[in-house]
């Protein structure tokens, strides 16, 4: 893929569910999109309409894989475990507050999850996942999950695993990772309105 083709990885975060919605951490409990989320996921169609997309990658659960129908790319996606969002173990279903009332200090970033995977843990996933993407011969669209989606947007750009603490991203948001000659970029970051491939900001992901 050359810089002549303007080609650039998609990452899209799944539509609103009840706990996303109510700050609950939602590893690898398979909840649906409210109906909130569903509306808000049929609005990407024209927005990811803009590029052909020569891959589609999709986490297996159910909330990533109705954003992605609804948007229009589940006729050739694929599913990777490696896009399941974080494992929170024993802070499955658990907001923030809760856990800071046992463990005022715990940071999630910092200190991962009993029973559950530590930021180091969802980068290797996240990188193996980017490295897929890198072999594609156009554009290409991950659905996926808040934090794994952070965790990638830092290591595409070099970044230890933790530093996806400083990339906040909305249910429903497209982010755009691509390149400035030939150094990873962030393009487009945590993006909820119209638009994405504007002129010049789509490079070649390599």
């Amino acid at each position: 893929m050359s810089a002549e083709d303007h080609a650039g990885v998609v990452l899209v975060r799944h539509a609103e569910t009840e706990w996303s919605r109510d700050g609950r951490h939602t590893g690898r409990t398979d909840i649906p999109l409210t109906p909130a989320g569903r509306a808000a996921a049929e609005a990407l169609r024209p927005r990811l309409d803009a590029a052909e997309f020569a891959l589609v990658l999709v986490s297996p659960l159910v909330r990533a894989r109705e954003t992605c129908e609804l948007s229009g790319l589940a006729a050739h996606a694929q599913p990777r475990e490696d896009l399941q969002e974080w494992d929170y173990g024993d802070y499955e279903g658990l907001t923030t507050a809760e856990i800071r009332e046992s463990r005022p200090d715990w940071d999630l970033w910092r200190d991962g999850c009993p029973g559950g995977e530590s930021a180091a843990d969802v980068g290797a996933r996240a990188d193996r996942v980017l490295a897929e993407a890198r072999t594609a011969p156009g554009h290409v669209a991950v659905f996926s999950h808040g934090h794994m989606l952070r965790v990638s947007g830092a290591r595409w750009i070099g970044l230890g695993a933790g530093e996806g603490a400083r990339l906040g991203l909305s249910t429903g948001a497209l982010c755009l990772l691509s390149a400035e000659r030939g150094t990873p970029i962030l393009a487009r970051w945590n993006d909820t309105g119209t638009g994405l491939f504007a002129a010049g900001e789509a490079t070649s992901p390599r």
